[in-house]
């Protein structure tokens, strides 16, 4: 009895040894699929295109052999499938009509970062290849958090990917007048994305930038909160709705909901990857009403001309502009594996009487998926004497979040405040 005892007690003080993980990775939230191949929050679905690919992505932190199963089904006859995971091949037969975990092989990760497993159908009997609901990957070294879009999560805004800001910091001397915001944007060449949100001039209270809506259109947006929280502009007493006060000739005026709700305005507008296009932003606040007209403008730097986007008085506000800052971000989730990424020049502040402020700090922050470590493919900072700012596409140069820059100074905007046209 007393070996027993002591042989327990030895067992107990030997140190710990770490036990590897597995880790559930679900299709919903970080596949992307080609040709009539569909990602639904449960996985992958209607797979029967031969030349369709689907790509399932995680990023990991240290070099490690992983040992990679999908979680799938085969609902009629049989399947052959090929998965690639950089150089390395595996072609499966499948013929499960139940969902179950199929064994694929092991994968050695030399190098940190993004990891692409790519599958394509090759043969099948039945309608589809397969549905395919998980990516599962064991052997996970327990000092590594993979980075994937968690189960309970949104996948919606996974696959979507992180936006990411540019906060400005504004001189104390002038904080508590800034009625004037002034911004440019590039967009380099190949990063204008569909489904791309490139936002300039953004304050407590609502937004103005440049989008591409699709392949064919391209819109520059402004829009202001209502002080009423609610996802349904219906439900906005008249008392607390936001209120066009002017519009150009060919912008589109109206409502926006779901995310807040509030005044929106657009105009359809080609705005071009590669050029430069400057936003200003005047805020004219009423304190006898309590209210606050926000009004946009925009220029083409190197046609010269303003065009006036729209203004809208929102009510409960008797404040100047606060709060400013950029961001990027994607509102089509199926684009989400794309990089897109915006330049953003000559940041100016002009308060009450005209006098120019230049902007040239910034602090970079990101969304709660990137928070959260659902995604490390974003990035911002200073690219030569302009701030940038950079999402999707899995690329693995992320830049951590809360750094703040400093560009050189550049040369403050040349404007007739009063010359701006008012329709």
């Amino acid at each position: 009895m007393k070996k027993i005892l002591l042989a327990l007690l030895l067992i107990a003080n030997l140190p710990s040894v770490a036990q590897s993980t597995k880790v559930v990775i679900p299709f919903g939230g970080n596949a992307f699929a080609s040709g009539s191949s569909v990602i639904t929050d449960d996985g992958l679905t209607k797979w029967s295109d031969p030349k369709a690919v689907t790509v399932v992505y995680f990023r990991t932190d240290l070099p490690q052999t992983f040992k990679l199963s999908l979680r799938l089904r085969v609902p009629v006859g049989k399947s052959r499938i090929r998965i690639t995971a950089g150089t390395t091949i595996f072609n499966k037969t499948i013929t499960n009509a139940a969902f179950d975990t199929i064994s694929i092989g092991e994968l050695t990760v030399t190098t940190p970062g993004y990891i692409k497993i790519s599958l394509k159908g090759l043969s099948k009997t039945g309608n589809v290849y397969a549905e395919v609901t998980d990516l599962i990957v064991e052997n996970v070294n327990p000092d590594d958090q993979l980075t994937y879009v968690k189960t309970g999560s949104s996948f919606h805004f996974g696959r979507r990917g992180p936006s990411v800001h540019l906060r400005y910091a504004v001189p104390a001397a002038v904080k508590q007048d800034v009625k004037w915001f002034y911004n440019e944007i590039e967009v380099p060449q190949k990063m204008d994305v569909v489904g791309s949100y490139f936002m300039a001039d953004g304050f407590n209270g609502g937004y103005f930038g440049m989008q591409v809506n699709s392949a064919t259109e391209r819109r520059v947006l402004f829009s202001v909160w209502s002080p009423f929280q609610t996802d349904d502009p219906k439900s906005i007493p008249d008392s607390l709705r936001v209120k066009l006060t002017r519009k150009g000739s060919t912008v589109h005026g109206g409502e926006f909901g779901s995310e807040g709700s509030g005044g929106q305005s657009y105009l359809q507008y080609p705005w071009q990857a590669g050029k430069t296009y400057a936003f200003l932003l005047r805020a004219e606040s009423d304190k006898a009403h309590n209210t606050t007209t926000y009004t946009a403008w925009l220029k083409d730097v190197a046609a010269g001309n303003w065009m006036l986007i729209a203004g809208f008085n929102r009510p409960q506000t008797a404040a100047n502009l606060t709060g400013l800052y950029s961001f990027v971000e994607n509102f089509e989730p199926d684009n989400g594996d794309k990089i897109r990424m915006a330049h953003f020049k000559n940041q100016w502040i002009a308060d009450s009487n005209g006098k120019w402020y230049e902007l040239t700090s910034a602090t970079y922050t990101g969304d709660e998926t990137a928070k959260k470590n659902y995604r490390k493919d974003y990035a911002g900072g200073l690219a030569g004497n302009v701030f940038f700012l950079q999402n999707g596409g899995f690329f693995d140069s992320f830049v951590p979040l809360g750094k703040s820059f400093e560009r050189p100074a550049g040369k403050a905007p040349v404007i007739d405040l009063n010359a701006l046209p008012t329709n």
